[in-house]
């Protein structure tokens, strides 16, 4: 049983503490993209949004969810991530205090383009207008 005390003091929450490295570990990887520190012929001058990074309960793999900015060149961003990968993860160790920093993974983040066909289908005449008749 978890005590009161430790829910404040961050300590018996291991269930959580994976998602405390999650969004540690994505501050960091935007520190990096925004200073360019990456030797990565295909990362320069790149703007790149880290939506996500989601770490797995062991804390060995993460996968950290990007786009870049304006949603342009993908795959070639994508590509140019897997191969810097390790330069990254390298770059990561020196500023997380953990014992083992996970391996990084990357993966295009796909909930932009969701967001944005569920909006289309809201604004269809069909289901607008089922929703105006839940509202009566």
């Amino acid at each position: 049983m978890t005590k009161l005390h430790d829910l404040f003091s961050g300590k018996g929450s291991s269930g959580q503490r994976h998602l405390r490295v999650g969004e540690e570990i994505r501050h960091m990887l935007s520190d990096v993209f925004m200073r360019g520190e990456s030797n990565a012929p295909g990362l320069h001058g790149a703007s790149i949004t880290v939506s996500e990074v989601r770490v797995s309960p062991d804390l060995k793999n993460a996968t950290a969810y990007v786009m870049p900015l304006g949603g342009e060149n993908k795959e070639e961003l994508l590509a140019a991530l897997k191969e810097a990968a390790p330069e990254i993860r390298y770059l990561i160790s020196k500023r997380v205090k953990l014992r083992h920093t996970p391996r990084i993974h990357f993966a295009l983040d796909t909930s932009f383009d969701e967001a944005a066909r569920i909006d289309r289908l809201l604004k269809k005449p069909e289901v607008a207008r089922d929703l105006e008749k839940n509202d009566e």
